[in-house]
């Protein structure tokens, strides 16, 4: 799946109308650009794309008070929630991507219902069991990788990882369930995103043709 497209129409989604630097901004907020291929020019460019394909609406502004260039605004489509769910839903289910996917899935889950954050998530530890169970029909983890010479090693990395996986993913089942953290309709929001003009401690600081568009 793609996580940049993800990403994006989370942020956007997320200021309800924002241009391309606040969305870069964010996302190297969050870290983005550290475990995922969050760069500028990705951002920028599935901006574009995603205004295209009428998941965003790209809102020609005037120069700014201070002097500025005009920028592009834009603010998420009915499409384009649709499709942000659509991956938000996908992240936190596919155990078998990349930890990119998971990461974008969990800094996003909020925008569910608790409920259905938890299902999605009983769902991945369904799904990295009955993968688990297919491996051991001819990989025994007790026999030990050397059953299968080194190349056992590969097989034992991924079902360490799998049971690894299953664990932490149960505790956050249980820390949500719990009632950590604030889902849609269960009142304020945490704020992710950070305010116009405010200062990013985490930013790159690495210019981009595509900053002040």
């Amino acid at each position: 799946m793609s996580v940049i497209r993800l990403l994006v129409l989370g942020a956007v989604r997320q200021h309800g109308r924002a241009h391309g630097y606040q969305v870069r901004n964010d996302l190297e907020y969050w870290g983005a650009h550290e475990w995922s291929n969050a760069k500028p020019g990705s951002i920028y460019h599935a901006l574009k794309q995603m205004a295209k394909q009428g998941l965003l609406h790209a809102h020609e502004t005037a120069p700014s008070t201070a002097g500025g260039p005009p920028r592009t605004e834009y603010e998420i489509t009915e499409q384009g929630a649709e499709e942000y769910f659509r991956l938000l839903r996908e992240a936190l289910t596919s155990y078998d991507q990349k930890p990119d996917v998971l990461s974008a899935g969990l800094g996003l889950m909020v925008d569910l219902k608790r409920e259905e954050a938890l299902a999605l998530l009983e769902r991945r530890v369904r799904s990295i069991g009955e993968w688990r169970r297919t491996v051991t029909e001819y990989y025994t983890p007790e026999g030990g990788p050397g059953q299968l010479g080194h190349i056992g090693e590969i097989m034992n990395f991924w079902v360490h990882s799998a049971d690894t996986g299953a664990e932490w993913t149960r505790a956050l089942i249980e820390r949500i369930r719990g009632g950590a953290y604030t889902f849609a309709g269960e009142g304020e929001p945490f704020v992710g995103v950070l305010a116009e003009g405010e200062e990013n401690p985490y930013a790159t600081g690495e210019r981009h043709s595509g900053d002040d568009r």
